[in-house]
């Protein structure tokens, strides 16, 4: 028979017994608000949103799995998971090379505090406020959006513009062509002869500060083998003159370029000058049509289409890249500090290269936290709503729209399906735990 404990014994053992419930207690009395607030904001409404997207649209017909049968159904949403997909394998992968090379880039500045405050602002900035600045950057029109004044500025240093894109010929006076060009004169010309080459559109302030008033055709010096001529606004100021000829008043549009064309090769080149004139010479005898050709007409460069369908989702992945660079940065930096120096010192006494020792040495003594780095951004970029519903237009929403996006939009962004919008919710949900799951154990053992 087993003795049983004596009556000191448990006297001593009671007051432990005691003060481990009263700990306890107020353990339990310290985690409920806390627990109470997440079965309110996290748990209640999981299980509530599985168990409406198991109806319809109004919500009293049970439609058991119909509305996620729907999501492989509908165009708009596969679109978004294929959207959601490039989210996830583009930017965590852009965003962790990114950290990882500006990490070790700023042990070797001077000013790398500054430098990192710098890169890691942009967390401090909303992701509002990021869409609205990414909105007015991303501006087809390059006098409103940045990126597009940059593009234009560098195109028209390295590729000539068109002279007068709102020019155009007058009807039924010697030139034929559709609106933005090529014209041709109507009848041919001979080497000798000389046109006149009328145009209008072009406003008083497109006019280059080089254009004098123009020369008549016939007084442009030529010669048996050159068609000489004068391209022309065709408009006096106060509307005087006659179209079709020179009056007095009229400017010579230069650097318009001209043809001379027979069987449709060009036979000669020239550019107007200040008043106009023009002298394609080198012309054998024949019969020649004089031609002003559709680059003289062409509209300028406006940039690049941003916003359009096919650019906007990597448009507002750059502009996710602006916000969340700086974490990965600072992240990756603080794992950087904890590699043991006298590993690179060792290498570098080898003979390794910079290089050599970023690849054998630095990268697999990060691995951990670049994993960590990767998956968190993963997460972070599978509920990405912000920067989408506010950068993307209207009429390229659909090409943007990831799955909280679409979520949205269809429960209450004008779909009012909240069972389809449900659906969507719980498989935004499973497709995040996992992520969540591995960050959380990687945690663990990393504590460990």
């Amino acid at each position: 028979m087993a003795p049983t404990a004596t009556a000191p014994a448990r006297a001593a053992a009671d007051p432990r017994r005691r003060a481990l419930a009263r700990k306890r207690r107020l353990a339990v009395a310290f985690v409920l608000p806390a627990l109470l607030l997440l079965g309110a904001l996290v748990v209640y409404p999981v299980f509530f949103s599985f168990g409406r997207s198991l109806f319809d649209a109004s919500g009293d017909r049970f439609v058991g799995a119909g509305n996620y049968t729907a999501i492989l159904q509908d165009p708009a949403t596969l679109k978004a998971i294929r959207n959601s997909t490039i989210w996830v394998v583009v930017a965590p992968t852009l965003l962790t090379g990114l950290g990882l090379v500006l990490a070790v880039l700023t042990e070797k500045v001077r000013w790398a505090t500054a430098f990192k405050l710098v890169l890691f602002l942009p967390m401090a900035v909303s992701f509002l406020a990021a869409g609205i600045i990414f909105r007015l950057a991303y501006e087809q029109n390059p006098d409103r959006g940045v990126l597009n004044a940059v593009a234009v500025g560098i195109h028209d240093t390295f590729a000539d513009t068109a002279a007068y894109p709102t020019a155009r010929a007058r009807e039924g006076l010697g030139l034929a062509g559709a609106p933005g060009g090529p014209y041709s004169t109507e009848r041919s010309v001979r080497p000798g002869g000389s046109v006149g080459l009328g145009l209008v559109g072009v406003g008083p302030d497109a006019l280059p500060a080089a254009a004098q008033p123009a020369s008549a055709p016939a007084d442009t010096p030529g010669g048996a083998d050159a068609i000489t001529g004068t391209v022309y606004l065709d408009f006096a100021p106060g509307g005087a003159g006659t179209p079709g000829t020179v009056d007095p008043g009229e400017k010579g549009l230069p650097g318009m370029k001209v043809e001379a064309v027979r069987d449709g090769e060009v036979a000669a080149t020239a550019t107007a000058a200040a008043d106009g004139t023009f002298r394609l010479a080198g012309l054998a005898p024949g019969d020649y049509t004089v031609r002003l050709p559709a680059a003289n007409f062409a509209a300028p460069y406006q940039g690049v289409d941003w916003l359009g369908p096919a650019l906007i989702t990597p448009a507002v992945i750059g502009a996710y890249l602006w916000v969340w660079t700086g974490f990965a940065m600072v992240l990756i930096g603080a794992g950087l500090a904890a590699i043991p120096r006298d590993a690179l010192e060792a290498a570098r006494m080898d003979g390794a290269s910079e290089g050599q020792i970023f690849r054998k040495i630095t990268v697999p003594l990060l691995a951990p936290v670049l994993t960590v780095v990767f998956v968190t951004l993963v997460i972070n970029v599978m509920k990405v709503f912000d920067l989408v519903y506010i950068i993307a237009p209207g009429p390229v929403q659909e090409e943007a729209n990831v799955l909280a996006t679409r979520m949205w939009l269809v429960s209450f962004g004008g779909g009012n399906d909240q069972g389809l919008g449900s659906a969507l919710s719980i498989v935004l949900l499973l497709l995040v735990v996992p992520a969540m799951v591995f960050n959380i154990r990687r945690f663990r053992r990393s504590g460990a």
